[in-house]
């Protein structure tokens, strides 16, 4: 789509594509699982949507107030993981760092925000299969993507 475009230097062509056209953006209506990562310090959050089959993740979505780079950052990593297993779906976290290369320290955090709500949905899917009843499953971010200020 983008092969006619002059790239930033140093701009991936598919980080381009999910800035410009997010996939899975938007709630999940199915989800048996959902999880939710929060910065207290800026209130930036990801909701992350799953619908698993055992361990297969059928669908996934993925839903924040965040900047750009959280959404691009969900785009690709919801689609890297619909209809693999779980255990695909942990490794590509690291998949994922790799494939984003060098990050600021803000970029990491607004990934870990994407990958820790992802944690919180299968949390979430888990809690249910016990029998407890939970919403949605929550984790607080403990870096903030807002740094210091100074």
């Amino acid at each position: 789509m983008f092969e006619n475009v002059k790239m930033p230097e140093g701009m991936n062509p598919e980080v381009l594509e999910h800035l410009m056209f997010p996939k899975n953006y938007g709630k999940l209506d199915n989800a048996n699982g959902i999880g939710l990562a929060h910065d207290e310090k800026t209130g930036e959050y990801v909701i992350f949507y799953s619908l698993r089959e055992d361990e297969i993740i059928k669908d996934a979505k993925f839903a924040t107030n965040g900047c750009q780079d959280t959404v691009v950052i969900g785009s690709m990593f919801s689609e890297m993981i619909i209809g693999n297993d779980t255990e695909y779906a942990q490794k590509a976290v690291q998949k994922m760092h790799e494939k984003l290369g060098e990050l600021t320290p803000q970029q990491k955090v607004c990934a870990d925000i994407v990958f820790t709500a992802f944690i919180a949905s299968m949390i979430n899917y888990e809690n249910k299969l016990e029998g407890k009843e939970e919403e949605m499953h929550v984790l607080k971010m403990k870096e903030s993507c807002n740094g210091e200020q100074k």
